[in-house]
């Protein structure tokens, strides 16, 4: 996810996001690197989390999941941790919030999704949601790439909606993995705007803390919680945990305070095709030629969105 999975504490917003100058040329390869990495670890994540799901309540597993990444990453960064100020840690926090929503948007699309593949392609539409979320949060400059990719993605979204016959249905999955590429969409901006200066491991901890106790406390209101876990299902936690969660955000932040963010916004463009061919190959998913093409065009309005940040990347030698 973007988070997707997302996810995550994407720096994006279009124009109006600041670009990391003065890095050498070696740390670009690095970050471009890594940020592959991220996007094949938050692949990945999807299965996990659906495998666990088998055997959780959604919400419970949200919150188990990320609440103890959370803690991880704050134990292993407890010394930046402890000197970050007041204002700092609100603004960790609350920004936390808004991914909290918009990760319960995207576990509760994932626990009703009949297609995990074509839910990947629409959390991905987050990239494309940012800088327009930017304008009516900010009223930043929205460049015309993106509302071409705009118009381009809500084609891909239809094709993605038809059913047989020429009906358009749009599920509860499908509505729930809009909601959360929009709430990442604000959160992408958030971030930029008020925890930029924020260390990395304290700003990642802080973040999915919140969104681990926002899951918990949702989840002793609505859920049921199981008498036993069984091993497999602890073993797909685990994996939630250590992997898609604490390794690939802290790669993902890592990885943004070495570029540009053209280039991670740009690599991030990766994560709905490996998650599609994972779900292909793992869970034995088809799409039909029409959600072939709805997802195809998806992946063309993310590089549409893109564009300057392809014919603006640095050249070095």
């Amino acid at each position: 996810m973007i988070a997707r999975g997302s996810a995550g504490a994407l720096r994006a917003g279009g124009d109006s996001v600041r670009e990391v100058e003065n890095v050498p040329a070696n740390d670009h390869l690095k970050a471009d690197l890594l940020m592959v990495l991220v996007t094949l670890l938050a692949a990945a994540g999807w299965v996990f989390s659906l495998k666990a799901l088998q055997g959780l309540p959604p919400l419970l597993f949200m919150g188990v999941r990320f609440l103890l990444a959370g803690l991880l990453l704050g134990t292993i960064g407890y010394g930046p941790l402890r000197r970050l100020d007041a204002a700092q840690r609100l603004r960790a926090a609350a920004v936390g919030v808004v991914m909290g929503v918009a990760m319960l948007c995207w576990i509760m699309g994932l626990f009703y999704a009949t297609h995990v593949g074509v839910g990947a392609f629409i959390t991905s539409l987050g990239v494309i949601l940012a800088p327009l979320a930017g304008r009516f949060l900010f009223a930043v400059h929205v460049s015309r790439s993106t509302w071409a990719a705009a118009a381009v993605a809500t084609a891909g979204l239809a094709c993605l909606s038809l059913q047989k016959g020429g009906a358009v249905h749009f599920t509860s999955s499908d509505a729930f993995f809009l909601a959360c590429a929009a709430g990442l969409a604000v959160h992408f901006n958030l971030n930029t705007r008020f925890a930029a200066r924020i260390p990395v491991l304290p700003l990642t901890a802080v973040q999915l803390g919140m969104v681990g106790a926002m899951a918990l406390l949702t989840s002793t209101l609505v859920e049921r919680w199981p008498a036993t876990i069984g091993g497999g299902t602890l073993g797909w936690l685990l994996a939630s945990i250590l992997i898609a969660t604490s390794l690939r955000f802290f790669l993902q932040v890592k990885a943004q305070s070495m570029a540009p963010v053209s280039h991670a916004a740009l690599v991030m463009t990766l994560e709905p095709v490996w998650t599609a061919l994972v779900a292909t190959v793992w869970l034995g998913e088809r799409m039909s030629g029409v959600q072939l093409g709805g997802c195809a065009l998806i992946l063309c309005a993310l590089l549409i969105s893109r564009w300057h940040s392809i014919v603006r990347r640095p050249r070095h030698g």
